[in-house]
């Protein structure tokens, strides 16, 4: 498996466009609990399948999407090749796809009413931005998760359950 020290070392450079405050953040990640990634790899060395096994283990549920590897498993969840084949609704689309494809993703939250749409570290696109704020969408780029939940001492729903077993409620 990929080592995590490849996301604790991580930087990111700062521009106007994603220079978002903790609290935009914060929001996202901790009302979040159902995320689909979009370009969910099965090959253990790549970012997306690390970040989708890192937030399975933090309680909250993964939709793998990638047509590729539509009607496969992975880490137990079925793969679906778009979001507009899932029927629950989703609290964060987390993309892994270039620049360039991620506008075409982001309509596909805005039309799905995703609550946030998340883009990776590396990943930039203004102008889906603008349209997925317009729509009412978080929006978040050039970040990751992975590395933003420890950063910001996030509660994961792992947490929260965790905390609710100590309490007995």
């Amino acid at each position: 498996m990929a080592s995590s020290n490849n996301f604790s070392t991580a930087t990111t450079t700062t521009t106007k466009d994603d220079d978002y405050d903790r609290t935009t953040i914060r929001k996202i990640l901790s009302t979040s609990r159902t995320i689909a990634l979009v370009g969910a790899s099965n090959k253990v060395e790549r970012p997306s399948n690390e970040v989708m096994k890192y937030l399975l283990d933090q309680g909250y549920q993964v939709i793998p999407v990638n047509p590729g590897l539509a009607g496969q498993t992975l880490y137990g969840q079925p793969v679906v090749a778009s979001l507009s084949e899932i029927s629950t609704p989703i609290d964060m689309v987390d993309v892994f796809r270039n620049s360039e494809q991620a506008g075409v993703v982001m309509e596909e939250a805005i039309a799905i009413q995703a609550k946030s749409v998340w883009l990776q570290i590396g990943v930039i696109h203004p102008e889906g931005a603008t349209k997925a704020r317009a729509a009412g969408l978080d929006v978040v780029m050039n970040r990751c998760p992975r590395i933003e939940i420890p950063r910001l001492g996030i509660v994961t729903p792992a947490a929260v359950e965790e905390q609710q077993k100590e309490s007995g409620s």
